[in-house]
């Protein structure tokens, strides 16, 4: 099996055949560990919100994008009811590598439109298109085609007209890609890598550690580039420019739409990870310069005003936990600390700033917690620095008091949770493998009140009775 193939194989993991044999969780209960009320929000086995980062819901709020086997679907976030938006193409029975080669590939909910971006392969060119289907009326668009090679886009701007992704820029080796195509700057090119994750594949390899130092090492030389959506521009491609790091997770800003994040993937100990380029080409920008060995920092994303980028920050890797933020108004720079057994592996937040949430970790993760596996909830407090020698470029210290919402121990860290809240703050939204195959939870922020006693269950109990012998995790450390 190939390097493609082999990762197509993983991401069919979230459903496993023996998974849809098993009972249905419960619809709702109340976690006996924390008083919160936890709603299975979804009903199809195997089924998984975005990756943290990407916008999920739609600009009037009123809907949710989350994949399933059979397509992309939406769920009203008042009625909670679902819908399919947009159907996989039918393939063969068992065929998961067909399904997931051809089949849609959702990258975003549109910020402008009530719209939700995707990609697809054709089966016969094996090249992909970009699409936008209306949420409502499932009307789809067709809106570029990307270059012979190219493995997908990871985002899309502000005023969605523009996608942005990277390309490998090499020797051709694999020509199920196109071996005999060129890239856009004229040269050969290679099998591609996933550089730019869609929000689909929540799963890690057991050789993350592995893959990710060999793939550092490789020194691939890859372009950063935009592909215009805009009618009559066909497709036209630009290149932000050419490198021989690892460029990975890109994220348009959700009010800038010629400003791009992006990161130097790899271990983060070897790597100045978190940056940002205009869509000219210009004002390419590190966002956090380390000033000790082993400092780290990254799962980078933006505060919903557009104002702020957020990123975990560890001065000593492995040793002290703060979620940090760089305002790009003003520079200023504040860090909330956490103890270890508080760090997640991904993060997310209000609008207001008023509450952050994240969603834990195994002791496999960097920060080896040995009582992490949970859904927080963090209520933020800012250190009164009256007094205190302090300067314009010194972070601004707070602490997080923290709530636990899940408990997450029968869960396999291997598939991420991905929190985020709801867009009235009333649920933090994640996803998990506890019961066997994946669905989307919700979790009340607010503690239970005047609960049935038949509804308060330990939900480490729940997922035995449903799933017995949790999965051995494994080792995810960065």
């Amino acid at each position: 099996m190939n390097r493609i193939a082999a990762r197509i194989a993983l991401a069919t993991t979230l459903l496993p055949l023996s998974a849809l044999a098993q009972s249905t969780p419960p619809k709702t209960w109340v976690d006996k560990d924390t008083g919160h009320r936890v709603i299975r929000l979804t009903d199809e086995p195997g089924s998984s919100g975005f990756y943290f980062n990407n916008n999920a819901y739609t600009p009037d709020l009123k809907t949710m994008i989350y994949n399933a086997p059979d397509g992309i679907r939406g769920m009203d976030m008042v009625t909670r009811k679902t819908r399919l938006i947009v159907p996989n193409p039918p393939t063969p029975a068992g065929d998961n590598v067909a399904r997931f080669r051809n089949g849609v590939h959702a990258i975003i909910a549109g910020r402008k439109t009530n719209s939700i971006f995707y990609t697809q392969t054709d089966p016969a060119t094996k090249q992909s298109s970009i699409y936008k289907a209306d949420v409502y009326t499932n009307q789809i668009t067709k809106l570029a085609t990307l270059p012979p090679g190219a493995p997908g886009v990871a985002t899309i701007n502000a005023d969605e007209t523009l996608a942005a992704g990277t390309m490998n820029d090499g020797p051709a080796v694999a020509p199920e890609y196109g071996a005999n195509s060129v890239s856009p700057t004229g040269t050969p090119r290679v099998a591609p890598e996933a550089h730019g994750a869609q929000s689909g594949n929540l799963v890690q390899p057991d050789n993350k550690g592995e893959m990710m130092e060999r793939r550092l090492a490789s020194r691939q030389p890859l372009i950063l580039y935009t592909v215009s959506l805009k009618p009559g521009d066909n497709s036209k491609i630009t290149v932000l420019q050419h490198s021989t790091d690892w460029v990975n997770h890109l994220l348009f800003s959700p009010k800038d739409p010629q400003l791009l994040m992006y990161c130097h993937e790899g271990p983060w100990q070897k790597v100045d990870r978190i940056w940002m380029i205009h869509t000219d080409g210009t004002h390419n920008t590190l966002i956090h310069k380390r000033h000790i060995a082993m400092e780290i920092a990254g799962h980078e994303f933006w505060g919903l005003d557009g104002e702020t980028i957020w990123y975990d920050w560890q001065p000593i890797k492995g040793q002290d936990f703060y979620l940090a933020g760089y305002d790009l108004s003003n520079g200023k720079r504040t860090a909330f600390h956490m103890d270890r057994n508080e760090w997640s592996i991904h993060f997310n937040l209000t609008q207001d700033l008023d509450l952050f949430t994240g969603d834990g970790g195994d002791k496999g993760q960097v920060a080896k917690a040995p009582d992490g596996e949970w859904i927080e909830l963090f209520h933020p407090q800012m250190i009164n620095t009256a007094g205190a020698l302090n300067e314009p470029d010194f972070f601004q210290p707070g602490i997080f008091h923290s709530e636990h919402l899940v408990n997450m121990s029968h869960h396999n860290y291997k598939l991420e949770p991905n929190v985020r809240f709801s867009p009235d703050k009333s649920l933090v939204i994640f996803t998990s493998n506890m019961f066997g195959p994946s669905y989307v939870f919700g979790v009340e922020t607010a503690v239970t009140k005047n609960m049935k006693p038949a509804d308060l269950l330990s939900t480490p109990e729940l997922g035995e009775k449903l799933n017995p012998g949790k999965p051995a995790s494994t080792n995810l450390n960065k």
